[in-house]
């Protein structure tokens, strides 16, 4: 029996990660779909709008079969290793057979060879990229020139073609990329496969197609316009929605995180040992956190050529998280050693089975004796996540077992 995988966040789930599961399922003729899901925080770094065990038991009612956790070290890290935790954890599970993601390009061929390039970096690309970023340009910015100018040496036609620029900018085509390189670098038995992307582009702000973005609907649900949503998300969503709505339950924003944060950096001055801050950003951040009033300012102040705002956001993320007390260079480097299974049904149970009998990776159903970095990285990142959302239990990853649906 083979099984796809969909890499998520699901944040929330709307019509088009529906119509994804969907197509996915009928296109490898799978028997299960397993979701890898980001837990409380996502990769921009913001927080999730519901918490991780709602929204698992959301993706098994629209058609998901088995939910795990992406352990936190990658849901809240750059592309390249979101990517490559990801595809680490579905290949020793040993039961994927096909990953499917989505992608403005929809060119699976051509994805491959430029995953292919990146992956074996030639010299000309080296040097070109060094080129670059000597010159202050943002990382993924430079890659995209390098890979443009070395792509014109082997063939000019397709280096000066607009589909090898859009796919070069586009986030999820950066997504897709960073999947095949991790699958070619690990040798992977697993098939990629890419859908086009519809609808709003992921960072459209209102309601307009029907495969509305989830920034539109985490919009409409900060105006409190929660009857505004139903024909943008399937009647899963939506009654849990109104549900949790209806008892209270505290939705999450990407600013919530803003005052515990502030008071965080105004108190330590130990933002330099995250990996990812470096020239001086540590300082441009303490300079501008006094007289900010939200995150979004906060960013805006610090914010350079080089770093940009997303990336910003992902490290205040991680600091908020408290990841500058691990070793997260070693940790980003080391495989997953188990599986967290957070919701599942008959099918996904049938795959629980099949992991324990080709894998060595430990099935985490409830916390373990003995807790690795990684997991207890996780343990955090809820209790970091229980300050904003009272909802939450600081001990949940304690108390609540995997939902079966």
């Amino acid at each position: 029996m083979k099984n796809a995988a969909i890499i998520c966040e699901y944040n929330p789930l709307h019509k088009g990660h529906v119509y994804h599961i969907n197509h996915t399922r009928e296109y490898t003729n799978c028997h299960g779909i397993v979701c890898l899901m980001s837990g409380n925080f996502m990769q921009r770094g913001i927080p999730a709008l519901m918490d991780k065990w709602k929204r698992a038991e959301i993706a098994i009612k629209s058609g998901a079969d088995l939910v795990i956790e992406l352990p936190s070290i990658f849901s809240v890290s750059s592309a390249e290793f979101f990517a490559k935790g990801a595809i680490d954890i579905l290949d020793s599970m040993g039961v994927v057979d096909y990953v499917s993601f989505g992608s403005e390009s929809g060119d699976i061929a051509l994805i491959e060879k430029l995953a292919i390039i990146l992956s074996e970096e030639p010299m000309e690309y080296k040097e070109s990229l060094k080129t670059y970023l000597n010159r202050g340009i943002p990382f993924a910015k430079a890659r995209a020139e390098s890979l443009k100018d070395y792509i014109s040496l082997k063939d000019s036609s397709l280096a000066s073609s607009s589909k090898l620029t859009s796919l070069l900018q586009s986030s999820n085509n950066i997504l897709a990329l960073e999947y095949c390189k991790a699958l070619y670098k690990n040798n992977s038995k697993i098939k990629p496969i890419t859908l086009t992307r519809m609808g709003d582009n992921y960072n459209e702000t209102t309601l307009t197609s029907n495969f509305a973005s989830a920034t539109a609907i985490r919009n409409a649900l900060r105006s409190k316009d929660i009857y505004s949503i139903k024909d943008y998300v399937p009647e899963s969503t939506f009654q849990e929605l109104i549900k949790l709505n209806g008892n209270n339950y505290k939705f999450i924003f990407e600013d919530s995180m803003f005052p515990y944060l502030k008071y965080k950096l105004m108190l330590n001055r130990d933002l330099h040992k995250l990996p990812d801050v470096s020239e001086g950003l540590d300082n441009r951040i303490y300079s501008a956190i006094s007289n900010s009033k939200s995150i979004q300012e906060l960013i805006l102040k610090s914010k350079t050529k080089r770093y940009t705002y997303t990336r910003i956001n992902r490290i205040l993320c991680q600091y908020f998280l408290g990841f500058e007390e691990y070793d997260i260079k070693s940790l980003r480097k080391s495989e997953p050693s188990y599986v967290r299974i957070l919701a599942f049904n008959h099918r996904g149970r049938e795959i629980i089975k099949d992991i324990k009998n080709t894998s060595s990776m430990e099935i985490v159903n409830k916390m373990p004796k003995k807790i690795s970095d990684m997991l207890e990285l996780d343990i955090k990142t809820t209790k970091a996540y229980s300050i904003l959302n009272a909802n939450i239990d600081p001990s949940e990853d304690f108390l609540k077992s995997p939902k079966y649906v």
